[in-house]
């Protein structure tokens, strides 16, 4: 097709081949026209061609050749006549979507009249034919004919406007409704992956639009109305997106609000905030983000308490009410997270994320969960009054929860309140932002929270109970759900509890029981056997290097972990550098570019702008010149009206008219008019003044006559009113006394009746009186039997309490006798102990002897040596200090064995006589036994090992391993000798 040198050519030579039939060369031939380089400026022909063009493009389904024309178009007409281009995109959109509904109503209309065609026919043939050929029904086949293609074609256009509009500052407007329609089409066929691709591409636009900030028509975000436009487009798709049940989506466009609003550092207003917070609630619930979910529904209600005066006390006590529930459907307990560095920086960083799409702005250097947590959000929400506002369900569930102790019958306290809980709610009232609020969505994380806190409080009462009995306290859920629930919390250690399905029972550990004074009085002691230990057993010296190693193993660690921390920080913080560095050239040379580009259309601008100065400055000279003409022209004619004229106006009119001139001229003579004005009304006054005083002289005797005439006209009317007074006066008196007359007559009756109202008010006076006082009389006799009632009672009581007191001192005298004759019967047989230990001392020494002179006999030669250790010293005293208090059954069976430690025991009597003898005594477990020690090795000094054996001989003779090495230990040298 040949291109057209006019446009009014084309668009005839179009017409032409449409009305033949022929569109396919008429849009060919409109399209040659718009490609072309001849039509670079705008006219109304070339605007009548656009719209036709935009027609054949849209009745051939042909996207590329529209977005093609409507990008040439833009080009003619964004700096000329950009509305043009407004009406032909809404034209272009307008017959798109005109198409794809009546492709929609009429599958639906054939599908209509096919099911309705054979009323006895099951399935028509072909209909069964395609069914088991394609599997489809007609109505997909159909839909897949008419539908699908046009509504291809809809999603094409609006991504082609959106594509044209997306960096044109006059057309913001146009670029958010586009955004809309693409929205609701959305919406309305549930198109999400469309949905998906249309948030892509909106958000890509705003990314580049911020990446080349130097384009020519770029909108500019900071001024109010392009803000306010965008952020209605990101608040639109965030409700699509919610309804469409895209959560993702619907997060990722939360973000883009969050960041919008970031990048221009301004906050909407405070009903856009209001949908931005209640989307975010829904958000957080879908995604089981409790905590965020109550943090979100807390702002809200602090949006909706500011701001919205309408709102009625109804619909805040709900959302209140929301907000409290919502903060204690967290679980009491955070998720505990595996201890690796790289987890913990990004569980870090989701929270300051979170916090920041909320509202709070978190320091990076602290950790959220001091800030972001369920003890500090219920603190606050007690501090910030919101209490005040739930219903009282609510508030008596917080209190049940939080604060009481009930751990047998909290779940049959809760779970009514629940019941009525989950009855409260509904839409709210058209003053809230909010649309609805329903609080039984709640009701199965508060029964969840109710279980959690029965097992916490009954594993502070009790170590074990019976599954039952659980059971039964917890109506909720079966046991398998709260076992499930236990297992969690002792998972995150909440909670200490063991589950034997054997026994069936629950055994509760108390993680409080040991407390950090025991903790450290246990370490001590275990400190203090080691060393004992280490000094009667010392270790090897060949021991192996791993012993040695292991301690400085776990320092070794630390310091090996803190190295590849501060390696990983000095790498991020050399990327930081590097990358800052390479922003910062950039930027440098950005602004190079940008500072020259300014110099050169700054001296453009200023050389464009004094030439229009000097232009302007000439025009508004001429003007004014002549503007000041026609009005000296306009003030002559109007003075000429007004003013006569008295041989001046011929010298004016020779001279060269100004409007100054004129001026004057009119002020002059006004000036004589208004002075001859005042002169005329001054005689005109005086005038006036004669007139009116001879007036008056000759009204004067005329107002003295009509005065006396009206003096005898009222005399003669106040002595006629006088006297109809005086009539009416007898009249009233007249009546009175006939009614005085008729009166007097019934005054007997009124006295009889008189008195037999008084007699009978009497009686019933004197008889109310009788009853009054014989029921104080009762009262009084009742209460005197009482008090004589309690008077024998104290006394019985009394009685009581001497005999009781009486037996007491019997039993405590009886008591003390015993105790008495005990203590003497324990010293009694001390004293007995004591002897029998001096006489085996005095057989051991003169053992001794006989040894000694024996081996003097045998060596030829007197032997003097030392004692042996295993040989106890020669005492005063038998036992040592330390343990004076030993037990009898100890000492007994140290003198039992006495006699026998003589002579040579074999080692298979050595057992048996051993094990017939009692063991020692268990010292106390904290606190006797380590105190006894602590005093022997305080006492004994460098001496402790050998007093220790001493000690231990003399307390525990009986002991088997003791007597055992200590006779060993002496009959070994002996038998070396014999040798």
């Amino acid at each position: 097709m040949s291109n057209f040198a006019k446009p009014e050519n084309a668009l005839k030579r179009a017409e032409e081949l449409i009305n033949v039939g022929q569109k396919q060369d008429a849009l060919q031939t409109l399209h040659g026209l718009f490609t072309s380089r001849r039509h670079r400026a705008w006219q109304k022909p070339l605007e009548r061609s656009m719209f036709k063009y935009i027609e054949l493009c849209v009745d051939l389904r042909r996207g590329r050749f529209a977005k093609d024309g409507l990008i040439q178009y833009r080009i003619i007409c964004q700096q000329v006549n950009v509305s043009s281009l407004e009406e032909v995109i809404k034209h272009f959109m307008h017959l798109s979507t005109e198409r794809a509904e009546q492709a929609r109503s009429q599958a639906q209309a054939l599908e209509e009249a096919l099911d309705v065609e054979d009323l006895e026919a099951d399935k028509r043939p072909e209909d069964l034919m395609l069914s088991y050929v394609s599997g489809e029904k007609g109505k997909d086949r159909s839909d897949r004919e008419l539908v699908t293609p046009w509504f291809k074609f809809l999603w094409e256009t609006y991504r082609t406007v959106l594509e044209i509009l997306r960096n044109n500052s006059k057309l913001e407007a146009l670029y958010a409704m586009t955004a809309h329609r693409a929205f609701q089409f959305c919406k309305q066929y549930k198109r999400t992956t469309e949905f998906r691709r249309l948030c892509e591409i909106i958000r890509n636009h705003l990314a580049n639009l911020n990446k080349y900030r130097d384009q020519r028509d770029r909108p500019d975000l900071s001024a109010p109305e392009s803000l306010q436009l965008y952020l209605d487009t990101r608040f639109e798709q965030l409700k699509v997106a919610t309804e469409l049940k895209l959560w993702q989506e619907a997060f990722r466009s939360v973000e883009d609000i969050h960041g919008l609003m970031f990048m221009v550092k301004k906050t909407p207003k405070a009903s856009m905030m209001v949908v931005y917070y209640a989307k975010l609630t829904e958000i957080f619930w879908i995604s089981a983000s409790h905590l965020y979910h109550a943090y979100a529904w807390f702002r809200l209600f602090l949006l909706q308490k500011s701001f919205n005066k309408n709102l009625s006390q109804k619909d805040l006590q709900l959302i209140a009410s929301s907000v409290v529930l919502a903060a204690l459907s967290v679980m009491p307990y955070d998720r505990i997270h595996s201890g690796s560095h790289s987890d913990l920086e990004n569980e870090k960083e989701r929270n300051l994320k979170m916090a920041n799409l909320i509202g709070f702005n978190l320091e990076s250097k602290l950790e959220s969960r001091e800030v972001l947590s369920r003890s500090s959000l219920l603190s606050e929400l007690v501090a910030k009054g919101v209490m005040s506002c739930v219903i009282q369900e609510v508030k008596d569930l917080y209190n049940l929860l939080e604060h009481d102790f009930f751990p047998l019958d909290l779940a049959s306290k809760v779970q009514p309140l629940l019941t009525k809980i989950a009855k409260f709610g509904g839409k709210l009232s058209s003053a809230s932002s909010v649309p609805e609020v329903q609080l039984s969505q709640y009701v199965p994380a508060l029964e969840k929270l109710t279980t959690l806190r029965l097992l916490q409080q009954v594993s502070q009462v009790y170590q074990a109970m019976k599954i039952e009995s659980l059971s039964r306290m917890i109506p909720f859920f079966d046991f398998s759900v709260v076992e499930r629930i236990s297992v969690d919390a002792v998972k995150n250690k909440f909670l200490a509890s063991k589950v034997d399905h054997m026994k069936g029972i629950v055994m509760f550990d108390n993680m409080g029981l040991e407390s950090e004074i025991l903790r450290d009085h246990l370490t001590i002691l275990a400190q203090t056997l080691n060393k004992a230990r280490a000094m009667i057993y010392p270790p090897s010296r060949n021991g192996s290097k791993l012993g040695e190693l292991l301690p400085s193993l776990a320092e070794t660690v630390d310091k090996e972990h803190k190295r590849v921390l501060a390696r990983k920080s000095i790498i991020e913080k050399r990327k930081e550098e590097e990358e800052r560095k390479l922003l910062e050239k950039e930027r440098l040379e950005e602004s190079k570019r940008i500072e020259l580009q300014k110099i050169t259309e700054e001296a453009e601008r200023k050389r464009l702008a004094f030439e229009f100065e000097e232009r302007k400055n000439e025009r508004i000279r001429r003007e004014i010149e002549e503007r000041d003409l026609a009005e000296a022209q306009a003030l002559l004619q109007e003075a000429s009206q007004r003013i006569k004229w008295k041989g001046k106006k011929t010298g004016i009119e020779g001279e060269k008219l100004t409007k100054q001139s004129v001026m004057e001229l009119t002020l002059t003579e006004q000036l004589r008019e208004r002075q001859e004005m005042e002169k005329k009304l001054q005689k005109l006054a005086k005038t006036m003044d004669y007139l009116e005083r001879a007036k008056r002289e000759e009204a004067t005797p005329l107002v003295e006559a009509a005065y006396q005439q009206r003096l005898v006209e009222e005399r003669a009317l106040h002595e006629h009113e006088q006297q109809q007074e005086i009539e009416l006066s007898k009249q009233r008196h007249d009546k009175e006394v006939k009614e005085k007359e008729r009166l007097a007559r019934i005054k007997n009756n009124k006295e009889i009746f008189q008195e037999r109202v008084v007699s009978h008010r009497q009686d019933e006076f004197t008889r109310l009186r009788r009853e009054r006082e014989e029921q104080i009389a009762q009262i009084l006799m009742s209460r005197r039997q009482e008090r004589e009632k309690m008077r024998k009672m104290k006394f019985y009581l009394s009685l009581e309490e001497e005999r009781q007191k009486k037996l007491r001192e019997e039993e405590e005298a009886q008591k003390r006798e015993e105790a008495e004759r005990q203590r003497k019967e324990q010293a009694e047989r001390q004293a007995k102990l004591d002897e029998i230990a001096e006489k085996q001392r005095q057989r051991e020494r003169e053992l001794e002897e006989k040894e000694r002179l024996r081996r003097e006999a045998l060596l030829g030669r007197p032997t003097e040596g030392p004692l042996k250790p295993s040989q106890p010293p020669t005492s005063p005293h038998p036992l040592d200090t330390g343990s004076a208090a030993v037990p009898a059954p100890a000492a007994a069976a140290a003198a039992a064995a006495a006699p026998s430690s003589g002579k040579y025991v074999p080692r298979f009597r050595r057992g048996s006589e051993s094990s017939g003898q009692a063991p020692p005594p268990e010292s106390d477990r904290w606190g006797s036994s380590s105190s006894r020690q602590d005093d022997r090795m305080s006492q004994a000094g460098d001496r402790w090992r050998s007093d220790d054996r001493r000690s231990s001989g003399g307390s525990s003779f009986g002991g088997a391993g003791g007597s055992r090495s200590t006779w060993s230990s002496s009959r070994i040298p002996t038998r070396g000798s014999e040798r």
